[in-house]
């Protein structure tokens, strides 16, 4: 039999384990979560699973996807700054889940912690708890946990599940994609959440610059450049797909356009890309110019300003455009498909 009689001994929190950090942090972020619940949601936070009522479908498929931040959160720690991250989380499932035309229902998200600090949970949910409100899902539930022995002192990693539905009909494969399509390209905000390694590289190692450099090219400090939030294109892009126009779909995420854009292409089918048909961004130039990168490099790396792509017909591509663009999305005509394999530039 186990004795509650309190005795002076080892605590959890001797152990590096505290419990009491862990409730406060649950006390700070509940109203973040709470303001991401949308219809379908039937539980609140501080239970043991997340309920979400499905609606009305008549042939519903599921979607989901896990990812991660990966090694931008190095930057989050030099800079001692996390109220980004979570955005980058969120950005990386709901836009893999968003090529299938799902749309977003909900999110669960894992934080794991050398020590937990109240606050900086509380800085990363609220961060997540935006990237949810950008993409219309609900943060329905999710895990800190502190594991002393595991993560370095001062750092987390992170992990993020997205859940979504499509009906079955109109499920977004890409097959039947054909040669003549249009290649309709969305903007990126910068850099994403892809390529960290070389990244850290190229500034810190090779050139030994400082998070608080303002290069003359991009006219913020590194750090400003390197937390900048993923974008989320759900809100962009599923009325479109609602009024089926779009063929196939790609997030330009680790691999860039070499190694995404061939993902959605039926067996026989390559494509050709216009460089200049949209501006690559100021900080793709710098990095290249840095390590001097070879440009095929880049593009298998990078998104290169371009996030997300959308594969449709030629005779719609024009509608595609000014429907973007009426709801404030730029978008640029980037290229075809056409018969072969792979990407080629021209």
């Amino acid at each position: 039999m186990i004795s509650v009689v309190n005795k002076q001994g080892v605590t959890y929190k001797e152990a590096g384990v505290d419990v009491d950090a862990g409730n406060r942090a649950v006390s700070l972020i509940k109203e973040s979560v709470r303001s991401t619940f949308r219809p379908g949601v039937m539980t609140d936070i501080g239970g043991f699973g997340g309920l979400f009522a499905l609606g009305k479908y008549q042939e519903p498929v599921l979607v989901s996807g896990t990812d991660g931040v990966g090694t931008k959160l190095k930057i989050a720690f030099m800079l001692n700054r996390h109220d980004t991250v979570g955005i980058d989380l969120v950005a990386m499932s709901v836009n893999d889940i968003l090529v299938c035309g799902a749309e977003p229902l909900f999110f669960l998200d894992y934080i794991g912690v050398a020590k937990l600090v109240p606050e900086q949970v509380a800085d990363i949910v609220s961060g997540v708890a935006t990237g949810c409100r950008q993409a219309g899902c609900a943060l329905i539930g999710g895990e800190t946990a502190e594991l002393p022995s595991l993560y370095s002192p001062g750092e987390y990693d992170l992990a993020g599940f997205a859940v979504g539905v499509v009906e079955k009909q109109n499920v977004i494969d890409g097959s039947n994609i054909k040669p003549g399509d249009v290649l309709v390209g969305l903007p990126s905000s910068g850099l994403h959440s892809n390529g960290y390694s070389l990244i850290r590289k190229l500034i810190f190692e090779l050139n030994d610059l400082s998070t608080v450099h303002v290069p003359v090219e991009l006219g913020v400090t590194v750090g400003e450049e390197l937390l900048r939030p993923t974008r989320i294109y759900v809100k962009a892009v599923l009325p479109l797909v609602k009024e089926a126009l779009i063929k196939g779909m790609v997030h330009v995420t680790g691999g860039g356009f070499i190694e995404n854009i061939p993902r959605v292409l039926p067996e026989g089918l390559g494509v050709s890309i216009k460089l200049g048909s949209w501006p690559i961004l100021p900080v793709f130039s710098w990095l290249q110019q840095l390590g001097g990168v070879e440009i095929c490099e880049m593009f298998r790396t990078f998104n290169m300003g371009i996030g997300f792509v959308l594969v449709v017909s030629s005779e719609q591509a024009d509608l595609v455009v000014d429907r973007l663009a009426s709801s404030g999305e730029k978008a640029y005509i980037i290229g075809q498909v056409e018969a072969g394999a792979g990407v080629r530039f021209e």
